[in-house]
């Protein structure tokens, strides 16, 4: 499906992810065998946090916060995290959730649209974005929005589903996220809003590897570099705010 026909209204999109609000979790994890745990892990070591005085850390599009309780955990609690989301149904499980963790003095849940922050020029030492740049609206003006709020010398890490180039894989990964993911998502899910037929063609219409890294410089980061990871199901970018 191209870019042009992906229902991509902030209406849709915040409905739709409180819709499957209480599936989110088991279905991220089911769907990915797990791997999307690894994934997280692997962001919080390749882009570690600094100390508390360069800093907090904000986790946009946050979900239920499993990226932004990751960076709790590596910051061993010492960084204060703003987790951000625009479905407050998912920043409720999410709050749930830093409870248990016993982090939810620390790990703070704000309800904001990613194209228009409610914070500060130059505050957060790391932005971050897991799997939701791609459900923005205006991918430009969120990738503004997330170098505007980072400090100089900060970085800003995108996590996001991309496309295997491997020939053989990336033809059973097409058919695995054409078909047995909407199929299995939508049964569990039963969405109104097709959200497990949304994650596919968001992910196959989404800009990636070169082409992402160049949406990232274009909003005003320098170095961009990338880094597939399972043979490039996933890909980490990550990009530095000029000083």
């Amino acid at each position: 499906m191209s870019a042009q026909l992906l229902d991509k209204r902030e209406v849709r999109i915040r409905r739709m992810f409180g819709q499957i609000a209480p599936w989110y979790d088991f279905l991220n994890h089911l769907l990915s065998l797990n791997i999307d745990k690894q994934w997280r892990d692997r962001t919080a070591r390749l882009v570690p946090p600094g100390p508390a005085s360069l800093g907090p850390i904000l986790d946009l599009c946050t979900g239920t916060g499993d990226l932004a309780l990751t960076y709790d955990r590596a910051a061993r609690g010492l960084v204060p995290i703003i987790a951000a989301d625009f479905a407050h149904e998912m920043l409720v499980r999410g709050l749930k959730k830093a409870r248990l963790a016993e982090a939810s003095s620390r790990v703070n849940f704000v309800e904001a649209d990613a194209q228009a922050l409610p914070f500060a020029d130059d505050t957060f030492q790391l932005v971050t974005n897991a799997f939701g740049l791609r459900n923005i609206t205006d991918m430009g003006q969120g990738l503004r929005e997330m170098v505007r709020v980072t400090r100089p010398g900060g970085r800003v890490a995108v996590l996001e589903f991309s496309k295997p180039r491997h020939w053989l894989f990336g033809r059973a990964y097409r058919w695995y996220f054409r078909y047995l993911l909407p199929l299995v998502g939508q049964l569990l899910s039963r969405s109104p809003d097709s959200a497990y037929r949304y994650l596919p063609e968001s992910v196959l219409s989404f800009p990636d590897y070169e082409a992402l890294a160049e949406r990232m410089s274009t909003a005003g980061l320098e170095d961009v570099k990338f880094q597939p990871l399972t043979f490039g199901i996933a890909t980490l970018y990550v990009g530095t705010k000029a000083t």
